[in-house]
């Protein structure tokens, strides 16, 4: 089984890295622009993620949540306020579905208060394939930092 840990900023508020792989932001620092190698973009407005390197997210009719990211659909509970599958990645949610506790074949394990996940536990010894690293980006730097903010 491997670790691969999760790093955040000094305040402990942005994701920075992902195992060996860097996430750096702008210049003001409240966006990530680059997730390894690859370019991040965004709409007009600057506002809603468009594309991480090849894979464009695509959203629904109110432009409010991802539908699609690349040829994965995304799907929701019944509220729509939780995901629950990212193309072929479930996401499972702890008893009081606050936290994520697995993406796919990757073990979520969180810090000390229980409030950041700190790192991922890799079913065989390898470490994240391409497309893990696309997941858990989305979902521990982009979309669980959006939920928890509001």
């Amino acid at each position: 089984m491997a670790v691969v840990e999760l790093a955040y900023d000094r305040a402990g508020a942005r994701l920075v890295a992902i195992g060996s792989v860097d996430i750096a932001y702008d210049r003001l620092g409240s966006r990530p622009v680059r997730l390894g190698d690859l370019e991040l973009a965004y709409d007009r407005l600057g506002s809603r993620l468009s594309s991480v390197g090849d894979s464009v997210l695509d959203y629904d009719r109110l432009g409010s949540r991802v539908a699609s990211v690349g040829g994965w659909a995304v799907d929701y509970d019944v509220a729509g306020t939780r995901t629950r599958r990212l193309g072929p990645y479930d996401i499972d949610y702890d008893r009081l579905g606050s936290r994520v506790k697995r993406v796919g074949p990757l073990e979520v394990e969180y810090d000390r208060l229980g409030s950041r996940a700190k790192r991922l536990l890799t079913a065989g010894g390898g470490g994240l394939s391409a497309d893990d690293l696309l997941a858990v980006f989305l979902i521990f730097g982009v979309w669980e930092p959006l939920r928890n903010s509001g």
